[in-house]
């Protein structure tokens, strides 16, 4: 599979630091307080597990699942498959994304999230990319900055393959067109 890597953009040991530090500083946070991390599966559950190994600090952990349904002239909603398996009022809770690209999904989760009256709602995440913002969302904690560039690695994929890649790659033209 390294054959279809046309470049790496982070490698394993960058991100490996950069989860270290990532889980020090929510540590430092969120001392003291009752810390719930949530993700939604699957892209980020590489990460969640990384990132809740590093934390110095007791955390529950809570999944959700969504998706997206869209047809070609149509916006997309955005439909909760699976909800979390507890109530989160009065609870500190972060969310933990693999990469926030437009936003738009993650933006339906915040909404829908903060109507249930967390202590507070934080988002996490280890690739960003700002520039492509259809909706106001901006990461309290953020790993990388990611290029304007279809990614698969450390749980990201392409049809899901490669997402098992210990670093964040671009794909060469030929196996991803995207």
């Amino acid at each position: 599979m390294n054959s279809d890597i046309e470049e790496i953009l982070f490698s394993a040991e960058q991100i490996k630091a950069r989860v270290l530090e990532m889980g020090r500083e929510i540590s430092k946070d969120y001392a003291d307080k009752d810390l719930l991390l949530v993700t939604v599966l699957r892209g980020a559950i590489i990460f969640l597990a990384d990132l809740s190994r590093s934390l110095s600090i007791q955390a529950s952990i809570d999944f959700m699942v969504v998706t997206r349904y869209g047809y070609r002239d149509q916006p997309e909603e955005v439909k909760i498959l699976k909800d979390l398996d507890a109530p989160i009022e009065g609870r500190h809770v972060l969310i933990v994304e693999d990469i926030i690209d437009n936003g738009e999904t993650l933006h339906y989760i915040t909404k829908t999230l903060k109507l249930r009256n967390p202590a507070s709602l934080k988002i996490c995440t280890l690739f960003d990319k700002p520039y492509r913002r259809t909706v106001p969302i901006k990461p309290d904690y953020n790993g990388f900055v990611c290029p304007d560039r279809f990614v698969v690695g450390y749980g990201l994929d392409f049809k899901q393959r490669y997402r098992n890649f210990p670093f964040l790659a671009v794909l060469k033209r030929e196996v991803c067109p995207i």
